[in-house]
């Protein structure tokens, strides 16, 4: 009996650009451009940007003035990316502070595949309310859905930030067909508490190199990083494969585009070696719709 042929390499490069930002929105988005064809030029074939890339992290505060920054998706901003995404054949992720209609602003992820078009975009779907984290004040919840995007060069899911810790958004992304999951992100600390964040950045990296694991995908988080008033963000954006290791981390200090090789035959291969999502209990899980037992 002949022998079946091993699954082929399906090689894509991609890669992640992390920031420090400024209060000048024009800057930081010719930063981000720059940047785009900095990773094309390295054979970059997808390219994602932090969250809320175009402005300083503005929700360390509650502040109405500043829905002012948001802008339509599309709008310029996509424009802007659109032009430099078909010039370099490259697909591009880019996080905007959208403005849907007056008095209704999401926090959004925008696809802007090879050709220049807006394949679509995603909306996030936690949305925190923690201290120098007040995105409640400004983002409605995501209405979209756990989405799939069909590129030129890979079947990806885009999340963001605070959708990081939560295994049902990486779990229901993956069942949709994604190969990557990439994680637009703004997380650091205060500088008074650098020792107690530390812990923070650890339990951040695990959990999402655990949804890497438990489904069978490379995971890409990009982070933010340098100081924003009392805030540093710490950067140390990341590749997974889809073994949970971790084949790319970028500095906890210096702006960076980070390249990276992903293999994604591994998906394919890796999901038959751990066949979790083979094995689960769909009939068992109705649990999971409640918000608690009691």
């Amino acid at each position: 009996m002949k022998k079946p042929a091993a699954t082929k390499n399906r090689n894509v490069r991609i890669a992640l650009v992390q920031m420090s930002c400024s209060a000048e929105m024009r800057s930081n988005l010719a930063k981000a451009l720059d940047r785009i064809r900095a990773a094309a030029a390295k054979g970059a074939r997808i390219v994602c940007l932090q969250e809320l890339f175009r402005t300083e992290y503005f929700c360390k505060v509650e502040d109405s003035r500043l829905f002012d920054l948001a802008e339509p998706v599309p709008g310029p901003t996509v424009e802007a990316v659109s032009k430099v995404a078909r010039r370099e054949k490259v697909t591009v992720i880019a996080s905007l502070f959208e403005r849907r209609t007056a008095g209704i602003y999401h926090n959004t992820a925008a696809v802007i595949d090879a050709d220049g078009s807006l394949l679509g975009k995603y909306r996030k779907m936690h949305i925190p309310d923690d201290p120098g984290f007040y995105e409640k004040f400004y983002f409605t919840p995501g209405d979209l859905g756990f989405k799939v995007f069909k590129t030129r060069y890979a079947d990806i899911g885009v999340l963001i930030c605070w959708d990081q810790w939560f295994p049902e958004a990486a779990r229901l992304t993956a069942l949709e067909g994604a190969e990557i999951l990439f994680y637009p992100t703004a997380i650091g600390w205060k500088q008074a508490e650098p020792e107690e964040a530390r812990g923070y950045h650890a339990s951040w990296e695990t959990v999402q190199r655990g949804h890497a694991v438990a489904n069978g995908v490379y995971v890409a988080a990009v982070n933010r990083v340098g100081r924003e008033g009392e805030f540093r963000y710490w950067g140390q954006s990341f590749i997974a494969d889809p073994s949970g290791h971790v084949t790319h981390r970028a500095s906890s200090s210096q702006e960076e585009v980070m390249i990276a090789d992903c293999d994604l035959s591994k998906v394919e291969k890796t999901r038959r070696e751990w066949p979790f999502l083979r094995d689960r209990r769909i009939d068992a899980y109705s649990g999971l719709l409640k918000r608690a037992s009691n």
